[in-house]
């Protein structure tokens, strides 16, 4: 015989307002991802500061830039606890876009060479 109640429900199902305190993180997170935040942007002004230049410079500074981000988006707008199908609603768009226009920017370079060889050099 099954234990229910009146409104068929178990006895020991979770009372509905113990629900809605919603999920707690430790404090300590934040202040350990503020400190890498606080870390990755020194490293990102040291870029400046050291004087590097050329691709090494923007390399570098996106990856500290997309690091970052990556660490808001996780821990502070709490994707980091998100189901996998939102993650991926959420950050997959971004990402195709990223892979489109590196297809574009590989297809302007055709174009540009297939035009100097055709039509020489331009005015």
């Amino acid at each position: 015989m099954s234990e229910t109640t009146a409104h068929g429900q178990s006895p020991h199902a979770q009372a509905p307002h113990a629900q809605d305190h919603g999920q707690q993180h430790p404090i300590g997170l934040y202040f350990f991802v503020w400190g890498l935040l606080f870390v990755l942007s020194a490293f990102s002004y040291m870029v400046d500061y050291l004087g590097i230049h050329g691709y090494l410079r923007w390399t570098l500074i996106l990856l500290f830039m997309m690091l970052k981000a990556g660490l808001i988006v996780a821990v502070f707008m709490h994707m980091a606890w998100e189901r996998l199908a939102l993650v991926y609603a959420i950050l997959l768009p971004p990402v195709l876009v990223l892979v489109f226009v590196a297809l574009m920017v590989s297809e302007a370079d055709y174009t540009i060479f297939t035009r100097l060889a055709f039509f020489g050099a331009a005015p």
